[in-house]
């Protein structure tokens, strides 16, 4: 029997089209969960992953799959609904799963045979053999997986246009934050692979360069800390000759041991989620743990830098004490920090969440109009009410912070300055790569937020007078679909 598993694409992010640009193979990550999937499918099945990120492949002239196996995060909802209808249409069960379709699974249900909810690795199996009997159920539903269980990805069914292999070590983050709904699908409970098999699953992936698809790499605790020690020294004594990035709390600088393990063991970069320059926003986000002294950001910032690991910042927009020039102080801010690189997002309501429980309380999610305003949920876009800022004025924030960060002269400054600390030109060149990729997206988020404009009877970004974008204060603001003050959620399906 055939069974195709399909990563969809997402309809407002064409930058990820690997044909389309050499560069785009940096931006797109191997979809990990569904090689997984891939691994505990029993041999009978002939399986093609396919990822539409690479290019959407002419599903016609190919194979007739007896089954259609689908994940999608929200902004990937839309499309991956739209193929269910295509499959369905040819009388082909398609069984989706991940994370939007457990938290919105009642949708779901409205549009597939079968929904696989939370983590699906030990109730895969009997979905298969449940379809092979023709006894397929509506509704299956995973749990927390034993970590010493969860099998090594089939890393050899997607092997091309990928500048970087996955992998997973830990399952679950025990932060909590409002907006993240990783608590929401993995738990918060901190679980931890066995290193050997985190080892060997590393010898399994070709790609020289590797992300680390973990939530929080090195976790909170001093037992975290310890594990992480004890996995960065294997990895060191297996001389993998692996490079790779992964994301982590700010934590990571403030052991040196642990910054120097990493490093030695193949570290060459950390994504760091500050979310917010002031308290208050911590606070707001219950993200407590990142609350410290301008100079403490600093200096753990600086450790990492020494032993050759980059440090990108990821900052929101959009929070409820955020106000007019919040993008200056995160822009001077990330400066200030000596950031290598710098990452902005919206506040974006992703169901399962309780900052979506507590916006759609208020009437405040302003991209609605369920499923199709799903594919705007990129975190790269405003789709919330926000309390201070209109959406107009939020683009305009997120403009400005980025041409002021990412300037020539503060870029090569920056560029400059990470020589100076690492001592290492590999790490000065790869700095300017990632400033330099950084400055083109942004030209492709203006395009991005002129079709947003356009899609919704605005006036396109791009068209306004240059003087007004580069104030900050585009002439006319964008205008969301009305909210009624009582909020329709029937279409939504459960947010649990």
């Amino acid at each position: 029997m055939r069974i195709y598993l399909i990563n969809p694409r997402n309809s407002t992010i064409s930058l990820v089209n690997t044909k389309h640009n050499r560069l785009n193979k940096y931006r797109i990550w191997k979809p990990l969960g569904l090689l997984v999937l891939a691994r505990v499918t029993p041999p009978e099945w002939d399986i093609e992953v396919i990822d539409e990120n690479l290019g959407i492949p002419d599903y016609s002239s190919m194979p007739r799959p007896d089954l259609v196996g689908l994940t999608a995060f929200t902004s990937q909802a839309d499309r991956a609904y739209e193929l269910a209808t295509n499959f369905r249409s040819q009388g082909i069960t398609v069984v989706m799963g991940g994370i939007h379709a457990t938290m919105c699974r009642d949708e779901a249900l409205e549009r597939v045979d079968s929904v696989v909810t939370h983590e699906g690795e030990e109730v895969w199996p009997q979905v298969l053999r449940d379809i092979r009997a023709g006894t397929l159920k509506r509704v299956y539903d995973g749990s927390d997986v034993d970590v010493q269980k969860i099998p090594a990805a089939r890393h050899d069914l997607l092997t091309k246009g990928y500048a970087f292999g996955s992998i997973q070590t830990t399952r679950g983050c025990p932060l909590n934050c409002s907006f993240c709904s990783v608590t929401a699908f993995n738990g918060n409970r901190f679980r931890l692979r066995p290193i050997t098999d985190v080892i060997e699953e590393f010898r399994l992936v070709s790609e020289r360069r590797i992300l680390v698809v973990d939530d929080n790499l090195v976790g909170t605790s001093k037992q975290h800390i310890a594990r992480s020690k004890e996995l960065f020294r294997a990895m060191i004594d297996a001389r993998l000759g692996k490079k790779w990035i992964c994301q982590a709390t700010l934590n990571m600088g403030e052991d040196e041991e642990l910054a120097r393990l990493a490093a030695e063991a193949g570290c060459f970069g950390v994504l760091i989620g500050f979310e917010s320059v002031t308290a208050e926003g911590l606070t707001e986000l219950n993200k407590k743990f990142n609350i410290r002294k301008g100079n403490e950001v600093r200096t753990s910032v600086r450790c990492l830098q020494r032993h050759g690991i980059a440090v990108m910042g990821s900052f929101i927009f959009g929070l409820d004490v955020d106000k007019k020039g919040v993008g200056l102080q995160i822009a001077q801010a990330a400066e200030a920090y000596g950031l290598d690189s710098l990452n902005l997002m919206f506040m974006t309501p992703l169901p399962g969440t309780r900052l979506w429980k507590e916006l759609e309380a208020d009437g405040r999610i302003g991209a609605n109009s369920f499923p199709d305003d799903w594919k705007y949920y990129t975190l790269n876009l405003p789709t919330a009410h926000y309390m201070n800022l209109s959406w107009d004025e939020m683009v305009s924030e997120f403009v400005g912070a980025f041409r002021k960060f990412y300037a020539y002269p503060r870029l090569l400054r920056r560029v400059f300055a990470n020589f100076l600390v690492s001592r290492r030109f590999s790490n000065a060149l790869t700095s300017l790569v990632t400033n330099v990729i950084y400055r083109r997206n942004l030209a492709l988020d203006l395009i991005m937020f002129s079709w947003y404009d356009m899609s919704r009877g605005a006036v396109p970004f791009a068209d306004r007078k240059s003087k007004q974008v580069s104030g900050w204060a585009p002439a006319s603001p964008l205008r969301p679909r009305p909210v009624p003050v009582q909020v329709d959620t029937s279409s939504v399906g459960s947010t649990n």
